[in-house]
């Protein structure tokens, strides 16, 4: 790997001061470039433009996709990322759908803990922020041909992320519009996912909502996620939530807040989940949390839910009631390194640089 630093750093602590996620970048960026069949060396160098051509084949066929991850700072200034081997395997399985290349572990994982190395500076260490992680692919190659590229450029992006939705949303369930359908993408982090969805949530954000809970694509009849995250539901004392599927992004966040439902002896379903039900549930009371799980906001929860021109209230828990605040402060309080990591999910970012 080769490694040019920065001559000076941009760095100062103002920077978190940012309450805007993803604008504040860090000093370095890793680019690594495929052609001819194969993956040159990675470069760390210092983060800024790269020159491209407008016939680059990402601009006009879309193949382009990206992972989210996070770095985080304890008391100590250690720094931990968090699970990068399930974002290394779920980037490679975006890649596959997308007829892109794999990329190896020692670009992905190696290049991820040296970046994240030399701009330590940049994780914040206050409870709730952290360093946002963005790996990305897309294809460079010149030509305005409708097939796959043969060249391609890998890279990390490194940017301060201030709490995130700390306030609860207001949501409407999509009856219409879809995010995916089954064949399709959508279990793949891919740019068009994201792309179709902006239309649809800037409609439901006319009426007051903050996000759509999105529905199964023929009938609309089953909740599937919600905005850009997993959706999941708690009627009575049961959780549930819908199965990963072609459809379905296979969260980490996701994963690890149900791995850690069950720590807690949760009485947990993975199940398709019917609209109705959820309706059903909220009439008899029994609704009693809707939230949603991402890397960029952990867990978020919904108070207003919208069926059809329905708007309901969902009820406000008091904090130790709440499934959804107690698995986000567990899964937080494992990423900061303030407790025991039982599932070594924790990797702590060595110094070496």
């Amino acid at each position: 790997m080769i490694i040019e630093k920065i001559a000076e750093s941009r760095f100062n602590d103002s920077v978190f001061e940012s309450t805007v996620f993803g604008k504040e970048f860090s000093d370095h960026m890793l680019i690594a470039h495929y052609k001819d069949g194969k993956w040159g060396e990675a470069t760390i160098k210092p983060y800024g433009p790269i020159t491209m051509t407008p016939a680059a084949m990402s601009f006009h066929y879309g193949q382009t996709i990206f992972e989210g991850m996070k770095a985080y700072k304890n008391e100590n200034d250690d720094v931990f990322i968090f699970r990068p081997e399930k974002n290394f395997e779920r980037f490679n399985l975006s890649a596959a759908r997308l007829n892109m290349p794999q990329i190896p572990k020692e670009i992905f994982i190696d290049g991820l803990k040296a970046i994240v190395d030399i701009d330590r500076k940049w994780v914040p260490q206050d409870y709730g922020t952290s360093l946002y992680i963005r790996p990305v692919m897309f294809a460079t190659e010149e030509a305005v041909s409708a097939r796959s590229s043969n060249e391609y450029i890998f890279a990390i992006l490194l940017a301060y992320a201030p709490s995130y939705y700390e306030k609860p949303l207001s949501v409407k369930i999509a009856d219409f519009y879809s995010r995916a359908a089954q064949g399709g993408v959508g279990f793949a982090k891919c740019g068009g996912n994201y792309a179709a969805s902006f239309f649809p949530a800037s409609e439901v954000q006319k009426e007051g909502y903050d996000q759509i809970i999105w529905t199964d694509s023929i009938e609309h009849k089953y909740i599937e996620e919600a905005g850009t995250m997993n959706v999941m539901v708690r009627i009575g004392n049961k959780l549930l939530t819908a199965p990963t599927s072609e459809r379905i992004l296979n969260g980490v966040t996701r994963d690890s807040v149900l791995t850690l439902a069950k720590d807690a002896g949760n009485d947990l379903e993975i199940r398709p989940v019917e609209v109705k039900e959820l309706y059903d549930a909220y009439k008899s009371g029994e609704l009693k949390e809707v939230f949603g799980c991402g890397t960029a906001v952990v867990i978020t929860q919904y108070d207003t839910i919208g069926f059809g021109d329905e708007r309901v209230q969902l009820p406000h828990l008091a904090e130790e009631d709440s499934f959804a605040l107690n698995l986000k402060k567990k899964l937080k309080d494992i990423q900061y390194g303030l407790v025991e990591d039982p599932h070594g999910w924790r990797v702590k970012i060595e110094k070496e640089n």
